[in-house]
Order: structure tokens, then sequence, then C-alpha cells
């Protein structure tokens, strides 16, 4: 059996789903698994999954919600309303998934040390996506971590030769995905399936080796195994809207 590259998308805390989605897949010691980043806040068990992807050699990507954690921890003379807006977007339950309400230094450092993205030859790994006008070396964690419109109305891949994998945006937010389909436009695949959220629950990990998609609902416990044509959603950026959605 050719060994397999795994995606996992955006988990939010949801470690029980988690572990029962890595039993469906099944990986072997020589499969190789991603992890696109948002790995807390929102769902109960935030520490529980940053202390599972952190022992185990698993590639994981930083998501806009390590980096906001970051944000407030390093820097305690933020705004208020900085850290309000964190602690808003699934920050305590973060914190309450600790017994002594904080984050670990392993932890933070460990998150501290999460690449932007990961280049894998034919597929290159962000959490949100690039700017489709500004040159890659001139981008910033805040386009890799944040960007969501100009990505998704590129016209023409960003990479002539690589597919871009990304979580961020929850696909049934763009026009035209149905909740718990995975989207593709130009060049890019979303696999943030809104594992938290009450219209969706759809946590996924991609096999793209064998053009597999396994995924797991956290509301009802149910799971489903989809080829990756009849999971996916192709998205037209000429139908596309600006949207102002949740962090």
């Amino acid at each position: 059996m050719t060994n397999r590259r795994i995606f996992i998308g955006d988990v939010h805390g949801y470690y029980d789903p988690l572990m029962k989605l890595l039993e469906a897949i099944a990986p072997t010691s020589d499969d190789c698994i991603y992890f696109v980043g948002d790995l807390v806040d929102r769902g109960p068990h935030s520490s529980q999954v940053v202390e599972f992807v952190k022992s185990n050699p698993y590639p994981c990507i930083l998501g806009n919600h390590e980096q906001m954690l970051l944000d407030v921890l390093e820097h305690p003379d933020l705004p208020h309303h900085f850290r309000q807006s964190w602690l808003y977007s699934g920050g305590q339950a973060t914190l309450d998934s600790y017994e002594t309400g904080k984050v670990p230094e392993e932890h933070y450092q460990w998150m501290k040390s999460l690449p932007t993205y990961l280049d894998l030859d034919d597929i290159w790994l962000v959490h949100a996506g690039v700017h489709p006008t500004i040159p890659l070396e001139e981008q910033t964690e805040e386009h890799f971590c944040w960007i969501r419109d100009e990505f998704h109305h590129m016209s023409e891949p960003f990479f002539p030769d690589k597919l871009i994998i990304t979580g961020h945006t929850i696909t049934f937010t763009i026009p035209g995905v149905m909740p718990g389909k995975l989207a593709r436009g130009c060049g890019w695949l979303d696999i943030d399936t809104g594992a938290y959220h009450r219209q969706s629950g759809w946590l996924t990990g991609l096999d793209i080796t064998n053009q597999r998609v396994y995924q797991i609902n956290t509301k009802h416990d149910h799971q489903r195994t989809l080829s990756l044509e009849e999971a996916t959603t192709k998205v037209d950026p000429a139908k596309l809207f600006h949207r102002r959605i949740m962090r």
C-alpha cells in the first residue's frame, strides 16, 4: 500500500471527535498526517488537542486562532477589546480546558514554533491562503493566517504546479457550498467544514493519496467516508461576493 498523505481540517478543541476520525482513517506509522491549524478555541478540549499533536510526529501550521492566543500571551498591554475579542472567539474555552486556567509554557513555546506554511512539492499547506497579487516572499503571517476574499476570488491558480490546501474559512460560508462539503477553487482546496458550527459540525480528514474524505460530526457522532469528488463542490469565483464573517 502506498504511504498516505492525510490532512486534518480545523479541529477547534474537539478532541474526542478527532480521535474517532483518526480511528476511521486508521493511519499506519508510514502515513504522514498534517494539521492545517486552528487546533484551539471554541471546542471543549483544546489543551488535549494541542498535547496530542505536539506529542506526535504530525506537522502542523499556524492558524489565526493560535496567532490570537500568542498575541494575547506575548503582549499583556494589548488593548482590552483585543483580548475580549479572542475570549469571545473561543479563547475562554481554551483557557477553561487547562486545569490552571493558563496555557503552560511548553504549549506556548510549541505554538510559537509553528510554521505559517509547508511546501510539500505538489501541495502548499497554509491556514487561510495567499494574496494573489503580492509576491510570495513579501507576504506576511497576517496574509497566511487571515486572508479570505482576495484568495477565494482568484481566477487562476497562484502556483502552476501546486495545490493549495487550506482551512480557516468554513466551506458552507462560501456561496453554493452545502454544510460538510469541501470547496475547490482555482488552485485551492478548503477542508474546514465547520467542526464547531451548529449548522455543520463536520470535522474532515482528507486522504489526498487515495482521494478519500473521512468525516465525523461533532454534534451527533455520525461518520461517513466519501470520494474526494463527491465530497467537493467546485466554486466559481465570478459568483462570489465579499463576506464579513466570524473569526
